[in-house]
């Protein structure tokens, strides 16, 4: 035997391994992962519903990681509180064990099978979901292939006296151990994979078993040290608490772990009789017994990780919610009220950039336009949040005039954020133009941008007023604007022309962002018309002006 051929066979298996479920993940990522991600949100409200959630997604997805994420995402935007998020990071330990329980039973014969039949569903059917669960089960076979070829190779080994002086070394060095298994799962980014070739090493004998169950303490302490330090390069201590719990606990049910190894090794190795269903048991009692022990104290554990990590009022984030609390989706009145406030919060954020754009124009200042392109980010964020939590409201619970508001607020609020889309991708890049080129408007053009600008804000408070009261008086002031704004619009640009003929306009090329600059305000007034019209159509009130201005117009280029 080629030792060095031996490597790179081993190698190679090893590589198919990590193939094999990574296909298996992104196949149920990409045909299940919305709804996944719902179902985790919705479950998100108490912490038993939380650990089971988290398991059950763990197991689909086959990644403790994946869930990791998900979860660190709604805890991150405030969506989800600290004491469900850490009850479902348990449940995602937990939930890795399943997968490895499976795979520790001998069923490679069925991994030809699984390949034959996902290559055909991939390559025969045009439905993505079909093509996915064919990358599903793919991945499945060739996972279970490289399992079954890894122990093929690693048999004629048995008797290697080199190989055991290497592996023995391990034996009564259970910090090595566990240090080795870690530093693996931290670089392959996977648990189960280091867990699946441990097992290998022991069905094999090559390993010994208190080194093996050594190394489960190694694994399951490394797939915690990603999260944390993605964390930590983060400038947001409520983020930081999440992937810092998670970490603590696994460190903590090491310390336990290997304190009692040396009674736990003889005692597992004489129930199961099979090292292979010996490291998968162990694997699955540690999470177990980690989850029973730290799920009835999450509250003060919740409560430490807070004094540890405090909020820094100064570095509040404006883009985080701040009323979308996920235990109110229990009541489904409460949660629209929460969810309307948000929405109040997208207003004041749009009528904060308004005012930069406002002030930009008239002080070329460009500080001014970077601000009011921070805040179209803040703008979008607070949109997708709001939009999240009102899509995982249980439809079931809500009235017909519960789904009514339910569309009011996201039509609102998609409203809200093309106008900002119009701002940021448009009128803020004509502003631009002009400072960087030092051109300027005329004086009377000045005037009537700086005009319609002070008309915009004006409209925009007036259909926050219509979005929170829905008084039929508002909305027709609100029509009567819009038509008003047509009007100054046609006006300006007929001024505008007339100063081109008089030739009191330095260059065509101020006239050109100029009436661009008319036209875009015109089209962000349509918009919170637009944003305010639904209310009032959906309470069978007269629509306040046109219809609705196409998304699509968003995305329009700037001006030639």
């Amino acid at each position: 035997m080629n030792p060095y051929l031996t490597l790179f066979d081993i190698a190679g298996y090893v590589a198919l391994l990590l193939w094999g479920i990574y296909l298996v993940q992104t196949g149920i990522q990409r045909a299940f992962g919305p709804r996944l991600r719902m179902m985790l949100g919705v479950a998100l409200g108490n912490r038993i519903s939380a650990f089971f959630a988290g398991l059950g997604v763990t197991a689909i997805l086959q990644s403790s990681t994946a869930t990791g994420l998900i979860v660190a995402g709604f805890a991150a935007n405030g969506l989800v509180k600290l004491v469900p998020a850490l009850a479902a990071m348990l449940g995602a330990n937990v939930g890795t064990t399943l997968i490895v329980q499976v795979l520790s039973f001998d069923i490679a014969r069925i991994a030809p099978v699984l390949v034959l039949v996902g290559v055909v569903m991939f390559r025969r059917d045009n439905a993505t979901h079909i093509r996915d669960s064919g990358r599903v089960l793919i991945g499945l076979g060739l996972l279970l292939l490289a399992l079954h070829l890894l122990l093929a190779e690693l048999a004629p080994y048995r008797e290697l006296p080199e190989l055991w002086t290497a592996l023995g070394a391990l034996s009564g060095h259970p910090g090595l151990a566990i240090l080795l298994a870690a530093v693996l799962a931290w670089a392959a980014h996977s648990s189960v994979a280091v867990l699946l070739l441990i097992m290998s090493f022991a069905a094999q004998e090559l390993l010994p078993m208190d080194s093996a169950l050594a190394m489960v303490l190694g694994a399951n302490l490394g797939t915690a040290i990603n999260p944390l330090l993605e964390g930590s390069a983060r400038d947001d201590a409520p983020a930081r608490r999440l992937p810092l719990g998670n970490f603590l606990n696994r460190v903590v049910g090491v310390l336990v772990g290997l304190a009692l190894l040396h009674h736990i090794h003889p005692w597992m190795v004489a129930f199961t009789g099979d090292n292979a269903r010996a490291v998968a048991n162990f694997h699955t009692i540690f999470n177990l017994a980690l989850a029973a022990a730290f799920l009835p104290l999450l509250t003060p554990y919740a409560a430490l990780l807070q004094r540890w990590l405090p909020s820094d009022p100064s570095k509040t984030d404006p883009g985080r919610p701040m009323y979308l609390d996920s235990a109110a989706r229990a009541l489904p009145v409460v949660a629209l009220g929460n969810a309307a406030r948000e929405a109040l919060r997208m207003a004041d954020t749009l009528q904060a950039m308004l005012h930069h754009a406002r002030e930009a124009l008239a002080t070329a200042d460009r500080k001014r336009i970077a601000e009011a392109r921070r805040l179209d980010d803040v703008l979008d964020r607070l949109n997708g949040a709001i939009k999240t939590y009102v899509a995982n409201l249980d439809q079931e619970e809500l009235t017909a005039e519960d789904r009514q508001r339910a569309n009011e607020i996201l039509t609102f609020i998609t409203n809200l954020e093309h106008a900002g889309d119009v701002l940021d991708k448009n009128l803020l890049n004509e502003i631009g133009k002009l400072n960087q080129r030092g051109l300027s408007f005329s004086p009377e053009g000045r005037r009537e941008l700086d005009e319609m600008h002070g008309r915009l804000e004006t409209n925009l408070r007036l259909a926050a007023s219509l979005f929170v009261t829905a008084d039929p008086r508002a909305a027709r002031v609100l029509a009567a604007e819009e038509d008003a704004f047509r009007d100054l619009e046609a006006k300006a640009t007929r001024a505008h022309f007339e100063r081109l003929r008089s030739r009191r306009i330095d260059t065509t090329e101020t006239s050109a962002l100029h009436l661009d600059a008319l036209r875009d305000l015109r089209r962000i007034n349509s918009h919170l018309v637009a944003a305010a019209a639904y209310i009032v159509e959906g309470r069978g009130e007269p629509a306040p002006g046109s219809e609705p201005p196409s998304s699509d117009s968003t995305a329009q280029s700037a001006p030639e």
